[in-house]
């Protein structure tokens, strides 16, 4: 079967001291193989881009912020994946947020095809993922570090 399309935004939340808060998860398909990996996913249909970063932080963090919050996008890339067995191609574009380490995060408004696959919500800093080595993608790190840059040339909302 060919591969979808799916047009996704994701969030990369900055901690004042450089960390990147990054989520925990589990392709149902691939039950007990977890991986590290940024929060966001598909656009609904007529959203763009900014409206699909600040709802699926919502949802998967429980985390409200408004429009002007978001820093970017920082970076947008194309990859390949699957999700519960079936073929994607990924077009990610991604924002960073200034987000203090001290809020309160909540799964409480997954989608249902996500409670039970999002385990955790961390802190990271791209050498200690690295060093974790569960990572969505293998250039997370360098991900991780552009959201930082970003988040650093631009001023906290």
């Amino acid at each position: 079967m060919d591969p979808v399309l799916r047009a996704t935004a994701r969030v990369l939340p900055v901690s004042p001291v450089g960390e990147c808060l990054l989520l925990l998860d589990q392709d149902p398909g691939r039950p007990g193989e977890l991986r590290w990996g940024t929060i966001g996913g598909a656009l609904d249909p007529g959203e763009d881009h900014v409206a699909a970063a600040l709802r699926e932080l919502r949802e998967e963090t429980g985390l409200v912020v408004p429009a002007q919050a978001l820093v970017g996008p920082f970076h947008r890339d194309r990859r390949h994946f699957t999700y519960d067995g079936r073929a994607f191609i990924g077009d990610s574009t991604f924002f960073a947020l200034h987000l203090e380490r001290e809020v309160s995060i909540t799964f409480e408004h997954l989608e249902p095809g996500e409670v039970g696959n999002v385990m955790e919500a961390r802190w990271w800093t791209p050498q200690g993922v690295a060093t974790d080595g569960r990572l969505v993608a293998p250039d997370l790190p360098e991900i991780m570090s552009a959201a930082i840059d970003a988040a650093r040339g631009a001023a906290p909302a």
